[in-house]
């Protein structure tokens, strides 16, 4: 009893870690995991953080410098006494012990336009990381209803070859019974090897498909890969509404990472034009420093040399003074760069109207595939549904002998060639809706 009860624990672990590694992954789960580990992504987030450095070091900049330093020195042969100044022939010893101190009291509000400009470039670099972040997702909702398309064409591809199966049955217990030639048997055969030949390549589709979908979200395990199936209240729902290109623009205005990026890196190149003609100006600076010193040569009266504590009490000595430097020539290079940095600002003010240039048309282009997708779903969903119907009446017709094999099979493939539009229109529909959503502001995932 006790093996039996082991046995059955066994097996219903084996059974629950089966169950667990072939669980599905929603749209969410993909590009919540494709947001972690996509390579492309770390790579922008890298130069944000790198951004996010470069301003608070900016910011560090307004403290004062500080620096101590000490030296050794030994002297052979002729040389200055540095305690006496005489010349002296003897070899000595001596060391000294500084600490300094200065601070920019003013440079033509150098560093606060320095600080404002890579604060815009901070923010420019979080932008557009979340504008890849979001390309990241709709690629990953791309790959994800690719699956879920293929998915489909598998399911069409199984249920013609059953139909296929089922002839190919009938027509062989008719050829028993004397009903019909041989020759139909190779006909239902063929038509049978047919659709099995196009199961295998929606098939292999679809696992291409998969691939392309956990390359995009770099899973390294890809065994027992399965994505959620779609929901039977989850179905595609027609909703015919009226869209308009230029009050999407205006929602897209407003949020877009990437023009949102461009904008503060325009802001970045109008204070870096600030931080150029800070040049021009005389910059006066705040100084003091500390320092003390030991001599070998330092004696008393007596010809002793005065111990190490008493000469660093007794030579210490203090400074503290302002210093002003004024710019008078240098070369025109200070003149050189303040036109370079408006040359820049014009070209990035440039970039920033292409993109929106390039966004307007983006979503002109989605409205009007929109309006025509929408008319395209309509329809194939009627011609299905009539060539579901011609099929059905074909394939009765054929049971009772009434029409060949051929006729047969011309309705079966005008209903399977209905299924697949339908599913592809379907599939252009919904990621165009969802494009649309997005450009509106709506939030797609949960990538903020």
């Amino acid at each position: 009893m006790a093996l039996k009860l082991k046995a059955f624990l066994l097996l219903l672990s084996f059974f629950t870690l089966k169950v667990q590694a072939q669980s599905s992954w929603s749209l969410e789960e993909c590009v919540a995991y494709a947001m972690v580990h996509n390579l492309e992504v770390k790579d922008f987030e890298y130069v944000s953080q790198s951004g996010k450095e470069n301003y608070r070091q900016s910011i560090r900049n307004l403290l004062p410098r500080i620096d101590a330093s000490t030296g050794y020195n030994i002297n052979y042969g002729r040389s200055t006494d540095p305690f006496t100044n005489d010349v002296v022939t003897n070899e000595f010893f001596s060391n000294g012990y500084s600490l300094s101190s200065s601070i920019d009291l003013f440079q033509g509000f150098l560093k606060m336009n320095a600080i404002k400009t890579s604060r815009f470039i901070y923010e420019a670099n979080l932008q557009e990381t979340l504008q890849q972040k979001y390309l990241l997702a709709f690629r990953v909702m791309r790959a994800f209803y690719d699956v879920r398309f293929y998915e489909e064409l598998v399911e069409v591809a199984k249920g013609q070859t059953e139909v296929s199966q089922a002839n190919y049955s009938l027509v062989k217990r008719q050829i028993e019974l004397g009903l019909k030639a041989g020759a139909d048997l190779y006909e239902s055969e063929s038509l049978l090897l047919s659709d099995k030949l196009n199961l295998t390549q929606s098939e292999n589709k679809l696992e291409l498909a998969k691939l392309q979908l956990m390359q995009e979200m770099n899973l390294e395990d890809r065994d027992n890969f399965y994505v959620a199936r779609k929901k039977q209240e989850d179905g595609f729902q027609q909703v015919f509404q009226a869209i308009h290109t230029d009050s999407i623009y205006q929602q897209a205005e407003n949020f877009l990472p990437l023009l949102k990026a461009q904008e503060f890196r325009i802001n970045a190149a109008r204070k870096q034009i600030d931080v150029n003609r800070a040049y021009l100006y005389p910059s006066l600076s705040l100084y003091a420093n500390i320092g003390t010193g030991y001599f070998q040569t330092t004696r008393d009266t007596l010809g002793n040399t005065i111990e190490f504590r008493n000469q660093i009490r007794d030579n210490t000595y203090r400074a503290v003074g302002l210093s002003l430097n004024i710019p008078i020539s240098r070369g025109w290079s200070t003149r050189s760069r303040i036109k370079q940095s408006k040359i820049d600002l014009l070209r990035v003010e440039n970039n920033f109207e292409i993109q929106k240039q390039t966004v307007y048309n983006d979503i002109q282009q989605l409205v009007v595939e929109n309006k025509a997708l929408q008319n395209e779903y309509a329809q194939s969903l009627q011609k299905v549904k009539a060539q579901e119907l011609t099929f059905l009446i074909a394939q009765r017709r054929y049971e009772k002998g009434l029409i060949s094999i051929l006729e047969l099979t011309s309705a079966k493939n005008l209903f399977s060639a209905a299924q697949n539009e339908n599913l592809e229109v379907g599939l252009r529909l919904e990621v165009n809706n969802s494009t649309i959503d997005f450009y509106r502001g709506v939030s797609l995932f949960n990538i903020q």
